[in-house]
Formats: C-alpha cells, sequence, structure tokens
C-alpha cells in the first residue's frame, strides 16, 4: 500500500513517518503527511518530529517497529 501526503502529493511515505502521524494525530486518521507538511501542520520543526520519532522507538512505541 502506498501512502502519500494529502497535502504535496509526495509518494511512498516511510514507515516512521507513518508512525508519527499515527502517533500524534490518531491512530485512525485517513490523511497522512510528509514530515514537511506535518511539521507546519503542527507549527513545529521537522528536527522536532524527527527527535520525537527517535524518543518513541527508544521507548518501544509499536508504530515504530
Amino acid at each position: 500500500m502506498q501512502i502519500e501526503c494529502a497535502v504535496c502529493g509526495k509518494h511512498n511515505l516511510d514507515k516512521d513517518t507513518i508512525g508519527i502521524n499515527k502517533k500524534l494525530l490518531g491512530r485512525n486518521i485517513v490523511n497522512y503527511y510528509c514530515i514537511d507538511c506535518l511539521a507546519d501542520y503542527l507549527g513545529c520543526t521537522t528536527c522536532d518530529l524527527f527527535d520525537k520519532i527517535e524518543e518513541c522507538k527508544e521507548e518501544g512505541c509499536k508504530l515504530f517497529s
């Protein structure tokens, strides 16, 4: 299944990008965002999102395994 960004249309979002979308927006979301568009949507930086991804991985979050 190929998931694309709802804003810019970027194709083939990776599993970490999909995971952070679900973690921050809810597991049952329909629209996904690439890292750049998600950062814009949330009003944070892409670095903030990458830090959050690493934090979630370290905590053993199943969305990132």
